[in-house]
């Protein structure tokens, strides 16, 4: 036998009986099954790859919707706020801001570890929450600083990412703090000029998207940041010297109502949102009201010569005090002799001034007093203005009271716009934040008493520097004039002789008032041993220091020789 006869052999020895009916049987029944299954795991995957992408396409949308909702939350921008001089007082800056997306997070522990060792302050529960939720975004913290940024950014963490958001930020800090106000973390505003810039027309322009992203024009402000800074720079040395608990300093220009300055310690860092919920920062200046004292007589005094039953040349006695309806009214260092009108004026006379009060009567007192706008709430721009607090009864002692400043509580912004009409002619001028020309304010002026009575009220103004209570006001050069106020605070119903709030209310230059200046200074205490704490003594001084750094800011020339000390009138 052959080799290969020996192979044929050998396979014909292997090969099965009956291999053409075995082949058969495979193609026709277990080919046909391996194809059904075949198909069928193909159909299993395609179901299973379509889910996929459907609980994928489920996840891109929760994300996407609530991503694009924050970014257009986030992206509203504001306008820089200036002040007269093109200072910028707030403006916008870039931040980042941290999210997650939870569905995306592949380790929730090295996600919260991770996040929570850069940012202590997110070891919360809550935080973890959010983490471990099925929500499609969530915010962890907003306003990152660049380097907290960076380094979240370089844990690498999936899930975890950013979004770039208008932040405002105010270079000036609490200069101006109390004025331009201050927004939320959206962006939105909160109080002073912020809020009323939203109230006006930029709430509006965001709820419609006309906000994102896009440049706005600037808005200018009345306030000069210069002398804001003088102002509050020595309200605060005041408060240092005298130890005093808070202060409010304002200068308004008295030809057209602008408030060039305005400050109320203490204030805050609009910067620092937290600390404009402390209650001690209030605005006092348009938020709170008080007592001011003896500076009422400027207006009981302009009263009665408007009237015309009181004369300068008119003299009254003040030998003894006056007993009406129980109570006494004295003066603090009476003279106990008959006084003229300037007298009463310089030497603060409460005797002099019901008197003169009487003589004009309580009805044209409560209608002066509405005429010169200190029994309604003031109107500014700030939301801030608080409501005056009158007598519930406008009889024969509340209107004494009244007239020397007791009795009926206003904002010193109300007392300082009052006194500009008391020295620029008579004419009453809203205030305003915002610039104002000379002829828009004398569209606005409503004339509250006559030139000549202001002619008069001048005089006696810059009487009172140069003789009587506020000579430590006086600046040479800039012939200023004003009134001091001593008045007690009220303590469970009852005037405590122990705890004042001075004022000293002024002008400058009294020839020709231009500016008014105003200081309150609460709970003030002796400079030193052996002297006294009221109004001539600390609120004068501080206005004479920001009026001496101010009025060259302000472009006031100094006059030097004859006719600065006087002012003439006819009598």
């Amino acid at each position: 036998m052959t080799v290969m006869d020996e192979h044929t052999s050998f396979l014909q020895i292997r090969r099965p009986a009956h291999s053409s009916h075995v082949v058969g049987s495979v193609s026709s029944s277990q080919v046909k099954s391996r194809v059904f299954l075949a198909m069928a795991a193909f159909a299993a995957v395609y179901v299973m790859m379509g889910a996929r992408l459907v609980h994928l396409a489920q996840m891109d949308e929760a994300p996407s919707s609530a991503w694009i909702s924050a970014q257009d939350t986030i992206a509203a921008s504001r306008p820089d706020l200036l002040d007269r001089n093109g200072e910028i007082l707030a403006t916008d800056i870039k931040t980042a801001s941290l999210y997650a997306e939870p569905r995306r997070i592949i380790d929730i522990d090295e996600a919260y570890e991770g996040i929570t060792g850069i940012l202590p302050e997110l070891n919360t529960p809550i935080i973890r929450r959010r983490l471990e939720s099925k929500a499609g975004f969530v915010w962890l913290k907003r306003e990152l600083s660049p380097a907290q940024a960076d380094a979240i950014h370089n844990l690498g963490i999936p899930g975890i990412g950013f979004l770039s958001e208008n932040q405002r930020f105010y270079p000036g800090g609490p200069t101006a703090g109390h004025i331009v106000g201050s927004v939320n973390i959206d962006n939105q505003g909160l109080a002073g000029v912020e809020k009323y810039v939203d109230s006006q027309w930029l709430a509006d322009l965001q709820s419609i998207g006309f906000t994102a992203g896009k440049p706005m024009e600037p808005v200018s402000l009345a306030v000069d940041l210069r002398v804001q800074h003088v102002v509050r720079d020595e309200l605060s040395k005041a408060m240092e010297r005298y130890r005093a608990i808070a202060a409010v300093g304002i200068v308004l220009d008295a030809k057209t109502g602008e408030v060039v300055a305005m400050s109320s310690l203490p204030d805050y860092d609009p910067n620092d949102r937290s600390q404009a919920l402390e209650k001690d920062r209030l605005n006092r200046a348009t938020g709170g009201v008080f007592e001011m004292g003896s500076v009422f007589k400027a207006f009981t005094t302009a009263m009665a010569l408007d009237s015309g039953r009181v004369s300068v040349n008119d003299s009254f006695d003040a030998t003894r005090p006056i007993r009406a309806a129980g109570r006494t009214i004295s003066d603090f260092h009476g003279k106990n002799r008959i006084l003229s009108v300037p007298e009463i004026f310089i030497y603060s006379s409460n005797i002099g001034t019901a008197k003169m009060m009487l003589a004009t009567g309580v009805a044209q007192q409560q209608e002066f007093m509405e005429r010169i706008g200190l029994t309604k709430r003031l109107e500014t721009e700030l939301p801030e203005n608080a409501t005056p607090l009158l007598p519930p009864k406008w009889n024969d002692l509340a209107a004494m009271t009244i007239s020397f400043g007791h009795g009926i509580s206003v904002t010193p912004m109300q007392t300082a716009v009052a006194a500009a009409a008391m020295v620029n002619g008579g004419k009453l001028i809203p205030p305003t934040f915002f610039p104002r020309s000379q002829e828009e304010a004398d569209g606005l002026a409503k004339q509250v008493i006559s030139p000549k009575v202001s002619k008069v009220m001048r005089y006696l103004f810059r009487l009172n520097v140069l003789s009587g209570s506020g000579k430590r006001a006086e600046v040479s050069g800039y012939v200023v004039g004003g009134k001091t106020g001593t008045a007690e605070k009220i303590e469970n119903g009852r005037y405590v002789s122990n705890k004042r709030r001075n004022t000293f209310l002024s002008a400058f230059p009294m020839n020709d008032p231009r500016y008014v200046v105003l200081v309150v200074i609460d709970e003030p205490k002796p400079e030193r041993e052996g002297i006294g704490a009221t109004a001539g003594l600390n609120a004068a001084p501080t206005v004479g220091a920001i009026i001496r750094r101010a009025a060259p800011m302000l472009g006031v020339l100094p006059r030097f020789g004859e006719g600065e000390d006087t002012i003439e009138i006819s009598y």
